[in-house]
């Protein structure tokens, strides 16, 4: 009995080792299986394949560009008058429409005119009188003249006579510009335009009493044909400006608003006569047309000053352009679509273009957009435009 308990512990314990081994034999044949796997392979995973990155890009060209410097310009107008009355009366009439183009001499307003043409016509009565008093003292003069040469008339009598026609003579002179500046008073009741332009709001309505010489005046007047637009510039561009306009004229553009495609073309014509001690810049004018009176006193516009042309400059789109720690550089697409990082020194931006003075050859292609999935030796794909 107690043999046959034996010999079952026995079996238990033996089956047991047996499930043991067979558990240790597979998880080696595992490991075999996977070192064989790996050794197969040569031990190394295949690199992912990387997808091109998309960009735009853009060709390096040479050609001329202008030398320009580039301000915010007001536009003036090329002369303001403030007209005023010369003589006070009732404002009998308004020739003109607010805001009317005028030409010089174009009748604007008429002040009453009847109390001058009045004092006018007292002032040649006046000069009348005197001069038949004058003709009459000289006709004595003449004849006493005579008398005093026979001892007909005392010499003191002669004298009177002479005396008294000097007196009406001068007298007849005064009446003269008596009547004159009366004559005169009654053409300031009619007032004229002094310049060619356009008129602004009318300030003196019919009716009004005016008066001569005001604080006020009745309407200004700005002559927009041709006009002024003033800017001003850094000092170190004086020189320069200096130079140019020695050697000729030099243009002016002006853009008006977003239009850049339509300036307006003018010519630099005033430099002042001294530097803005607190900014630091110099005042300029330049003289336009206005041909199509699109510059209007007040506007503000970008006043373009081209001095010279660069020939032969490297040029690429200013997007191109990034800046690192050591400074601008641009992605270059090498022949294999590849790009590489090369550093560029740049010199000045004229319409959105950059001018490089070192790092680029022309007929080189430059990346201009998504430069930021980008880093040296990435494979690239260009857009089509």
């Amino acid at each position: 009995m107690e043999n046959s308990r034996g010999r079952q512990r026995s079996v238990g314990r033996n089956g047991a080792w047996e499930h043991v081994v067979r558990a240790g034999v597979l998880f080696l044949a595992g490991v075999l299986f996977v070192l064989l796997v790996s050794a197969c392979s040569g031990g190394k995973k295949a690199p992912p394949i990387k997808e091109a990155v998309s960009v735009s890009a853009a060709t390096v060209i040479q050609k001329a560009v202008p030398v320009q410097i580039r301000a915010i310009g007001n536009v003036e107008a090329y002369s303001t008058v403030g007209v005023k009355s010369q003589i006070g009366g009732e404002l009998a009439r308004v020739d003109f429409r607010e805001g009317q183009d005028v030409n010089k001499g174009d009748l604007l307003f008429i002040i009453d005119p009847r109390p001058y043409e009045a004092a006018l016509q007292q002032a040649d009565a006046n000069l009348a009188k005197d001069m038949a008093q004058l003709e009459n003292a000289r006709e004595e003069v003449r004849r006493y003249a005579e008398l005093v040469k026979k001892g007909y008339v005392a010499q003191e009598q002669y004298d009177q006579i002479r005396t008294n026609s000097a007196s009406l003579d001068a007298t007849v002179n005064a009446d003269k510009a008596a009547s004159e500046n009366a004559r005169l008073q009654v053409k300031y009741c009619y007032i004229y335009s002094p310049i060619t332009g356009r008129l602004g709001s009318l300030m003196s309505n019919q009716g009004n009493l005016i008066k001569a010489n005001a604080d006020t005046a009745m309407v200004v007047i700005n002559q927009v044909q041709p006009i002024y637009v003033t800017f001003s510039v850094p000092e170190e561009n004086l020189a320069d400006i200096k130079k140019y306009m020695a050697a000729g004229k030099v243009p002016v553009q002006a853009v008006i608003g977003n239009d850049a495609g339509h300036p307006e073309e003018g010519v630099l014509s005033f430099v002042d006569n001294a530097v803005d001690v607190t900014t630091g810049t110099i005042k300029l004018k330049a003289t336009f047309v206005n041909k199509d009176k699109r510059l209007w006193p007040g506007q503000f516009v970008n006043a373009i000053t081209t001095l010279t042309s660069q020939p032969n400059a490297i040029v690429v789109p200013s997007q191109a352009l990034q800046t690192g720690q050591e400074g601008q550089y641009v992605f270059v697409i090498k022949s294999d679509l590849t790009v590489e990082s090369r550093p560029v020194v740049p010199s000045r931006t004229v319409e959105g273009e950059t001018v490089v003075g070192k790092g680029l050859q022309p007929g080189e292609q430059v990346v201009t957009d998504g430069q930021l999935r980008l880093v040296p030796g990435t494979k690239i794909e260009i857009k089509k435009q």
